[in-house]
């Protein structure tokens, strides 16, 4: 094989050597926003602007076959070229890059699969939710409280008075049902009672709205010879609850047969002396607005006693008590069926037992 010599013996080797190094510095050129700076590029350039070329020796590039030459089409750079060049990129170094581009993709990656994460476990939790009975831990638990109290007192003639009452309630915090009984048995005298059936509903924090009936028996002693009794029933509506200061209490209305109409409340308050032992001051009191039954009580305060008890708790189910009060009673009014009775007041003492269960 003929290789053709496209540089002859002729060719000044000083043209050859200004040729390569103008090719290499436009090449330079052309990468000059990674190596070379627009300085070095000017001072390149100032370089070849100071060559003398009328010392060159031209007179063989003329023989020179340039047709046969590989020509590179090179492209021209300009100073304005290197310089957006240069300002599009930043350097590595720069302190003001943001780094937490590096981690964008990484991040939402990790994103994605906390999102899975959390979403199957609060879809685990909403079907535990659903599969547990959350009425027992919000107040819906069924609950019973019975309370038996028995008292003895004793007035300033020495008359001695049996007083009992029982409660019960069952239920939850929101509904409950609550039985009362109260028994008055005088000494020589028949006793006398009423029973009262309540359904109970929360209407706040601190208050019970209560609606049921009550069934009151009474007995009358018209004379020595003669007794008689009384049956009644009335409806009731009242509050149950914590009046301010924590007095507890119960206020009811009542209304029945003959026209009658009244009025009860009941408050009291435990004052903490130590755990055990405990004053309780109360207060009694009934209002007879409107009556005409055969035996009818006068209207207007009725019934009123206020007292001061002090109980030791042996326990919270076993607590014996010491207890003095004043009671007003009113009388009875004058009807067809018996005469009017004045009003009596005086002190009472005694001693009673409470048992809660």
């Amino acid at each position: 094989m003929r290789i053709t010599n496209l540089f002859p013996q002729t060719f000044p080797k000083t043209l050859l050597a200004s040729s390569l190094l103008l090719i290499c510095g436009v090449a330079f050129a052309h990468e000059g926003h990674t190596d070379t700076s627009p300085q070095q590029l000017s001072e390149q350039n100032n370089d070849m602007s100071e060559m003398d070329h009328s010392k060159m020796n031209h007179d063989d590039m003329q023989s020179m076959d340039h047709s046969k030459m590989m020509h590179q089409t090179v492209p021209t750079v300009s100073n304005e070229d290197v310089n957006k060049a240069e300002n599009s990129i930043q350097p590595m170094h720069s302190v003001n890059m943001d780094h937490s581009q590096h981690q964008h993709a990484q991040t939402q990656d990790d994103q994605t699969e906390h999102s899975q994460t959390k979403h199957s476990q609060t879809k685990k939790m909403a079907e535990n939710h659903q599969g547990h009975d959350h009425r027992t831990e919000h107040g819906a638990q069924v609950y019973a409280v019975t309370t038996l109290d028995n008292k003895w007192l004793v007035n300033e003639d020495g008359e001695g008075a049996l007083k009992s009452e029982f409660e019960t309630r069952i239920g939850t915090d929101e509904n409950k049902i609550f039985i009362k009984a109260h028994l008055d048995k005088h000494e020589s005298h028949d006793a006398e009672y009423d029973v009262k059936a309540l359904y109970s509903r929360m209407i706040s924090d601190f208050w019970d709205a209560q609606i049921g009936a009550r069934y009151r028996v009474e007995k009358v002693e018209l004379d020595q010879h003669r007794k008689d009794t009384e049956e009644k029933v009335d409806s009731v509506i009242g509050l149950h609850g914590m009046a301010p200061y924590f007095f507890e209490t119960d206020a009811y209305f009542y209304a029945g047969e003959d026209k009658y109409a009244g009025f009860s409340l009941e408050t009291e308050r435990d004052l903490l002396l130590t755990q055990k032992l405990i004053v309780k001051p109360y207060l009694d009191l009934d209002i007879v607005f409107s009556d005409d039954s055969k035996y009818a009580k006068k209207s207007g305060l009725s019934n009123v006693t206020a007292g001061l008890e002090t109980r030791y708790e042996i326990s919270k189910k076993v607590m014996p008590y010491l207890d003095i009060a004043y009671e007003y009673s009113k009388g009875n009014d004058a009807t067809a069926w018996q005469m009017e009775s004045d009003s009596e007041k005086g002190w009472l003492y005694g001693a009673g037992i409470r048992f809660k269960f």
